[in-house]
């Protein structure tokens, strides 16, 4: 059994998945969009300009596969109660990808040395997803 996320981004999915493959690398696995369903409901019963809005979507992050949807497409996507967290190898690793993922975003913690990690932070990107970065502590 595995858990993965599912982040539903309201009418920005494809501006999400460009992001994060720009921002933290992302490879897109696979999707399809509400008009490739061939099982699709009447029209009307879409939202308005879904055809061409995301249906299902996969991407690979590091080693995390991460699933994503437009959702109902009313382009007000709200994550809460929920942090993705990146592990990272380096301090200085998780200083780009802090300041790549506050660009339009929100500081909630700024990053630096705590006393379980060289670095942790987090910050809410400009979707609103909730991350936390830290690095890898070494044994």
């Amino acid at each position: 059994m595995k858990v993965q996320p599912y982040l539903f981004f309201d009418g920005r999915c494809d501006e999400a998945i460009a992001y994060y493959q720009k921002v933290l690398g992302a490879e897109l696995l696979m999707l399809m969009r509400f008009k490739d369903n061939p099982d699709s409901p009447r029209p009307e019963m879409l939202p308005p300009s879904s055809a061409d809005k995301v249906m299902h979507a996969a991407m690979r992050i590091g080693e995390t596969e991460v699933m994503a949807s437009d959702g109902n497409c009313m382009g007000k996507p709200t994550f809460q109660g929920v942090s993705l967290s990146l592990t990272v190898d380096s301090d200085a690793e998780a200083d780009r990808l802090f300041a790549a993922l506050a660009d339009g975003g929100q500081v909630q913690m700024p990053i630096g040395k705590t006393f379980f990690a060289s670095r942790f932070g987090m910050v809410a990107d400009r979707f609103g997803v909730s991350w936390m970065i830290v690095t890898q502590p070494t044994v």
